[in-house]
């Protein structure tokens, strides 16, 4: 297999897997490996490396969702209502981990004032370069059969979570990637048509 299909195939298997577990089939310290390859080398504009990555196991991977779900509850006072919530909450709790992905301002906040005339987009830029670890990470985690699906429960979260963790805050978080042993692969992809998503021209 050439290096462009096995890239490709990698690609395809990157899939949003929400029926997990906690055993995963390699060693935790395999996914810390993988966390620091990425956050080395996926790309930035102006080479910021803004992103920051969090990763969290066990008890605290739980008790992120515990924060999630409580959090989640004040909001929906209704136990009838709030149950497929809670199922949703549980079937992440079930996994083994969460990798936070954060954005440091102080960076972007740099940049802006170091390169005024880009200042607008250096935030959109930041956004882009999260979205690329996001993809990186979750892609390597799918090459090693671990399940994995992107949730977005920012900004309710935030402010617990960074004081559970201690966490800078001039980070902002962007997503939260929940992954695990697979317990049920991901159903058939549906595709939109390729002619309504891409154009070529002179060829």
């Amino acid at each position: 297999m050439s290096n462009l299909q096995a890239f490709q195939t990698l690609a395809e298997a990157r899939r949003s897997i929400y029926a997990i577990n906690d055993q995963l089939p390699v060693s935790k310290e395999e996914i810390v490996k993988l966390v620091e390859h990425a956050v080395l080398h996926t790309p930035s504009a102006f080479n910021s490396q803004s992103s920051r990555l969090v990763v969290l196991f066990g008890e605290d991977h739980k008790k992120l969702w515990q924060i999630t779900e409580d959090k989640l509850r004040a909001i929906v006072n209704d136990d009838t209502a709030f149950e497929s919530t809670k199922q949703k909450i549980d079937s992440f709790k079930a996994g083994a981990g969460t990798v936070l992905f954060y954005e440091d301002q102080t960076v972007v906040k740099g940049l802006q004032e170091n390169f005024a005339l880009y200042a607008d987009r250096f935030p959109v830029w930041s956004e882009h370069a999260s979205a690329m670890h996001q993809y990186v990470v979750w892609t390597a985690l799918a090459s090693q059969n671990i399940g994995a699906s992107l949730q977005h429960y920012n900004p309710i979260i935030d402010e617990e979570v960074d004081s559970t963790w201690n966490i800078d805050p001039e980070w902002d978080l962007v997503a939260q990637l929940v992954f695990g042993g697979i317990e049920q692969p991901a159903g058939e992809k549906q595709f939109a048509p390729v002619d309504s998503r891409l154009k070529v021209f002179g060829l």
